[in-house]
């Protein structure tokens, strides 16, 4: 091992990039290339990530040896050695250490070998000099046409154009299209979340004008409902939840106005820059109102320890959490992983973590035990309501001090030990008993006139409506604290100072903050960077936002990372297809509907899930979207259509959350069983899953079997399982089993008394389709046998298939 690492410390790279390969020029083979083009960022980069930085990363260089930057790769060294020689793999020290040998000199020296393949592949890359590119994510996005292909036909919109061109390069033909049923039911639950009733099928299967489809579009993007399914993905990212979470997972006041916020902004259509400023600054933006004081509440989500260990490091954790939401959320990045050391990956220094923290250090903490309200509630009461409460106050208070000073002309009289008595809890009991003792009859008269006063005063202020409050940003300090930088990320070891700055990959600029004007509240810092971050001109903004909506249409994004645009994220399936949509997104004004429309009026979006072995076999995990991904409905997508099915889902939007029933043993796992958890009505129970009331330490059981969010970290990605708890929550479940019961009175009273009537109207709501042929003759047997065979009475029967019709996979998983 001292042998090796001898050798690698005399190892030397003669040239660096741009120099070393101009240098080479001279020295080209004169035969041409013949091995396909290897990409230094999808094929090397993170071969070198997974062997090589652990010893020659940004942490630990032995040997000198550097392997992370170009800057450093290609550094000559005292020794005539080098590691790589563009476009000699025969002197390229490098490969003659990860190629197999029998010696110690093998490298890496623990851990797993590279594979013969892999160790082609570098070879290779030597071989067509060694070009080490920026990573794609850090290159502006180029607007380019979109591509010629061949079966023009097809191509309905440029998404088509891109998508086909990558099937024809591997020989390959996209699906057909889905059937008119099932496209209804993707549109539907794609922009609303909910099914569409039979009678919205038939009338869409029917219609054959050409424009049926795009029709269909303009008013699901137009329904309120599209607000409350899009806003849902938003709160996933920036990890909402009504509680504070650790043990007592205390409420978060007001968060439901945030809620509220988003659904409103996407139903409003607001331009995407627009909806940036407003969470990030929306108290420093030239006009101030209400919506942008309810979006600073996106500070306000995270986790919050009202009895830390250590105040200061629980602070800290707070900064980290909105570092990493604001980074991964809007940006695509992991900067938290500077924290505490040069990133491993992507080339972003230590400092510049603490540079992007040091906008946001003139904000207070959530709150401190004693205080949990000054810092994240403001007031937002209308003008006129609030002028009428500030007079109420106003008397009140001039009252209660012309009161208390007659108090203090009795207590004076009275004896030491009452005295001491009216400075405790005892003083009003006190004053009541001997008040009248120790005053004049004047002044007791006096003293009952104001009593009288202020009765009326509280009795008036009841009267009105109560004041509205937000969860947001308050107090923010127009001086922030300074930054340093935190050795090994230990806020008690400073090290040093840093000033607000956006990241090197970005160009590594100070940050340019304007002097605060006398009247101004806030440093202003978070603005300057909500505008740099709402740029059209930012590298990844506008692209992290689009691959977003595209993975929610199609089930994965182009980038399958989204929350990680980095070097350690997948690569774009599609990166040409992806900046041609970031630019048009941004030529638009940044709508999302536009953007929606767009996808889904896509040949690519309409086709059917029909499966080919023979593609399959070239694309197994359908990279190239050559068929459209049949997927599982979503846990609030399942109970809301449940809702829907039956006849109940009770429409109401916005408002504080409401509490489903809990059984007493699932209750059992909070510290204190039960707490915190409200008794709601049938009626608010029945409303849509947005509105559930979201304690961290109590999710709701059906909504967390279907793999609900995590709500303690940013969930760009949800998982989908398959597991006991869904199939048990479904059949046995008391909730599942009740709404079953609704089915049938729906069925019912709809008149579909008789058994084939009854089964075929129960197919038609659950699925949309018309029963197929031999199918509602099964349901009757099913019916029969059940009171037959098992006894059953009539209403039970109706009840257990209502029951099967919900438990089918047609009806939790989307074609």
């Amino acid at each position: 091992m001292q042998q090796s690492l001898f050798l690698w410390a005399i190892i030397s790279f003669s040239v660096g990039l741009t120099g070393g390969v101009e240098a080479e020029t001279k020295n080209l083979p004169t035969e041409p290339q013949s091995k396909p083009p290897v990409d230094f960022t999808q094929d090397i980069q993170p071969l070198l990530a997974k062997h090589c930085y652990s010893c020659h990363g940004p942490d630990v260089q032995e040997g000198g040896l550097r392997l992370d930057q170009s800057e450093q790769a290609f550094k000559q060294l005292e020794s005539e050695a080098t590691a790589i020689v563009p476009r000699h793999p025969e002197q390229s020290e490098l490969l003659a250490r990860i190629s197999p040998r029998d010696d110690d000199l093998q490298m890496p020296p623990e851990g797993e070998q590279l594979k013969p393949a892999q160790v082609e592949l570098i070879k290779n890359w030597i071989a067509q000099g060694a070009e080490w590119k920026k990573h794609w994510a850090f290159e502006p996005p180029r607007k380019q046409a979109p591509p010629t292909t061949k079966n023009q036909a097809w191509v309905r919109n440029p998404i088509d154009a891109f998508i086909l061109s990558k099937l024809e390069h591997k020989g390959l033909s996209p699906a057909p299209p889905a059937d008119r049923v099932a496209l209804i039911r993707r549109a539907y639950f794609d922009l609303t979340g909910l099914p569409p009733t039979p009678e919205e099928v038939d009338r869409f299967v029917n219609d054959s004008a050409p424009d049926a489809y795009e029709k269909l579009i303009d008013r699901l993007l137009a329904s309120p409902h599209y607000g409350e399914r899009w806003a849902r993905h938003w709160l996933d990212l920036v990890r909402y939840a009504d509680t504070n979470s650790y043990e007592r997972d205390g409420d978060k006041p007001n968060a439901w106005r945030f809620r509220d916020y988003v659904i409103r902004s996407f139903n409003e259509d607001k331009p995407y820059n627009l909806f940036i400023k407003e969470q990030l600054a929306g108290d420093e933006l030239d006009q101030v109102t209400n919506d942008s004081i309810i979006a600073t509440g996106y500070y306000r989500l995270g986790l919050w320890d009202d009895e830390p260990a250590d105040p200061l490091l629980s602070y800290y954790n707070e900064l980290d959490d909105i570092v990493t939401t604001t980074s991964q959320v809007f940006l695509g990045l992991t900067l938290n992983c500077a924290r505490c050391h040069e990133h491993k990956i992507d080339p972003i220094p230590h400092e510049d973590y603490y540079r992007f923290m040091a906008f946001f250090h003139g904000l207070n903490s959530y709150g401190i035990r004693s205080d949990q309200l000054s810092y994240n509630q403001t007031d937002i009461t209308g003008s006129k309501l609030a002028a009428r409460y500030a007079e109420l106050d106003q008397k009140q208070g001039t009252l209660k001090k012309e009161m208390q000073s007659l108090e203090e002309t009795g207590i004076k009289k009275m004896s030491g030990v009452d005295q001491r008595r009216s400075e405790t809890r005892e003083r009003k009991k006190l004053l009541k008993e001997k008040l009248e003792q120790y005053l004049e009859p004047g002044q007791m008269q006096d003293y009952r006139k104001m009593q009288s006063q202020m009765k009326e005063l509280n009795t008036e202020r009841k009267k009105l409506p109560p004041r509205k409050m937000a969860l947001s940003v308050r107090r923010s300090l127009k001086e922030p604290r300074e930054t340093f930088v935190l050795l090994r990320g230990n806020p008690h070891v400073k090290g040093e100072k840093v000033e607000p700055g956006f990241p090197e990959i970005f160009g590594g600029s100070q940050a340019e903050i304007p002097k605060p004007a006398d009247q101004q509240k806030t440093s202003g810092r978070r603005r300057v960077l909500a505008e740099w971050i709402a740029n059209p001109d930012n590298l990844l903004a506008s692209r992290v936002i689009v691959n977003r909506i595209w993975q929610h249409h199609f089930g994965r994004g182009i980038v399958q990372s989204p929350n990680n645009f980095g070097q350690l994220g997948v690569p774009p399936t599609h990166p040409e297809l992806l900046d041609w949509l970031a630019l048009k997104f941004n030529d638009e004004g940044q709508h999302f509907k536009a953007l929606h429309k767009l996808i889904m009026l896509s040949n690519a979006y309409q086709m059917s899930s029909q499966f080919s072995e023979e593609v399959a076999a070239v694309d197994p995990a359908n990279d190239l979207f050559w068929r459209f991904n049949m997927r599982r409905l979503s846990a609030e997508e399942v109970r809301d259509s449940i809702l829907a099915v039956n006849g109940r889902l009770n429409s109401k939007m916005y408002g504080p959350g409401f509490y489903p029933q809990i059984s007493k043993e699932v209750m059992q796992g909070q510290s204190r069983p039960g707490a915190g958890w409200g008794d709601s009505s049938e009626e608010e129970r029945a409303r849509r899953s947005i509105y559930i009331f979201v304690k961290r330490s109590l999710l709701t059981p059906l909504l967390f079997n279907f793999d609900f969010a995590d709500t303690d970290s940013s969930c760009a990605v949800r998982f989908v399982t398959t597991q006991p708890a869904q199939a048990l929550g479904m059949i046995n479940g008391a909730f599942v089993n009740r709404q079953a019961e609704y089915l049938t009175d729906r069925l019912l009273k709809e008149g579909a008394a008789e058994y084939p009537a009854f089964v075929a109207r129960a197919i038609r709501l659950a699925y949309g389709r018309q029963p197929e042929p031999g199918e509602v003759d099964q349901g009757v047997k099913l019916i029969k046998s059940l009171m037959q065979k098992h006894q059953l009475s009539e209403r039970q029967a109706r009840d257990y298939f209502s029951l099967t019709i919900l438990n089918r996979n047609e009806f939790v998983y989307l074609d």
